[in-house]
């Protein structure tokens, strides 16, 4: 029998109406895109889906993370359910998660995103690997900035220096159009800095 694919789902803490599903499988390869209505969502299968779910707002497709933000009031313990079922039937479906159009149509917001996950990538989170820290960004609203510590960093006495006087350095040398860097990280949390389900297939 088929196992099937698990999906862990975060809360986000800056926005409680948006919800982060992580799936075990890549969804886009390289790649990042932010629908912020159903109109943009057409032609994209797994958009398409997510969007046909009551209160769903908008979707945010990258690798293998799929952010859905929901009208609020929202219980995520009922809905993530019904997203996580969703992002299956997508998989199962083999089509493709976003058109061709939906990928050379972006806003300079997830240009911005685009350039800033891959200086992270490339240059910050090699660098702070070997303490074994890593730095995810979590959204860009705006030239603002919403970044996670993970790992190492998470907890960390020294996180804030190494965020002040590392990273946002670096950020800001190479962007230098950007606003506020956030960081969202509950760091008195432990392991567990969000509310974090999996949701088993229905």
């Amino acid at each position: 029998m088929e196992q099937p694919i698990k999906i862990t789902a975060e809360i986000l803490q800056h926005d409680r109406s948006s919800c982060r599903f992580i799936v075990e499988k890549t969804i886009l390869p390289n790649g990042f895109v932010r629908f912020k209505d159903k109109d943009r969502a057409k032609g994209s299968a797994l958009a398409e889906r997510l969007f046909a779910i009551e209160g769903v707002l908008g979707v945010m497709i990258k690798d293998n993370e799929i952010s859905v933000t929901r009208q609020m009031p929202v219980d995520w313990r009922q809905s993530g359910p019904l997203i996580g079922n969703a992002i299956r039937e997508h998989l199962k479906s083999g089509q493709p998660a976003v058109s061709e159009e939906a990928l050379k149509d972006v806003s300079s917001e997830d240009v911005l995103r685009q350039k800033v996950q891959k200086f992270l990538d490339e240059q910050v989170n090699p660098a702070i690997a070997s303490h074994g820290g890593t730095i995810s960004l979590i959204d860009v609203k705006g030239s603002d900035l919403y970044i996670q510590m993970g790992g190492g960093c998470q907890g960390c006495g020294m996180a804030n220096v190494t965020l002040r006087e590392g990273v946002e350095t670096s950020l800001r040398q190479s962007f230098p159009d950007i606003g506020q860097i956030l960081d969202i990280t509950d760091h008195a949390s432990g392991d567990s800095p969000y509310y974090t389900n999996h949701y088993p297939e229905r």
